[in-house]
């Protein structure tokens, strides 16, 4: 080693360089002072789109799959309910509405054509079912009473 070396740690800091306050505080001041260059400030607007409630429709096709199941539209429509939260799962948010529309549609036409043929099978079992039965019973004790 030479003499004219200097002592790279001095003083009770042992490990620290002895100008290692003063490059913090130029640092600093670099970072916070005014805008070296005198460009125009530019700013970027991100906007962030909200999650898009896709409604997927699976309570009420299960609904269908069990009470109003005419033609499997109820179990179809159940099938696309559950493709449409896969999809919304995944992030397709486009996928997921179509699915969705379309398992609204089959829901739709299983809930009206299974209301359709209950009603009518009550309608039936009023008009046409009880006053035969009615009639026949009727017959029944003339007859049993004419003995």
């Amino acid at each position: 080693m030479s003499r004219n070396s200097q002592r790279f740690f001095t003083g009770p800091q042992t490990g620290v360089p002895p100008s290692y306050e003063m490059l913090k505080e130029e640092h600093e001041v670099a970072v916070l002072g005014a805008p070296q260059v005198s460009a125009p400030v530019t700013t970027t607007v991100v906007n962030i789109q909200p999650e898009t409630a896709v409604p997927d429709h699976i309570v009420w096709s299960l609904f269908n799959t069990l009470f109003f199941n005419v033609c499997c539209l109820g179990f179809v429509a159940f099938a696309y309910s559950v493709k449409s939260r896969d999809r919304k799962m995944v992030g397709d948010v486009i996928g997921a509405q179509s699915y969705a529309s379309t398992a609204k549609c089959l829901n739709i036409s299983a809930l009206l054509l299974g209301l359709l043929g209950t009603i009518g099978s009550i309608v039936l079992l009023v008009l046409v079912v009880l006053p035969t039965v009615s009639y026949a019973i009727t017959q029944a004790t003339q007859n049993h009473e004419g003995y």
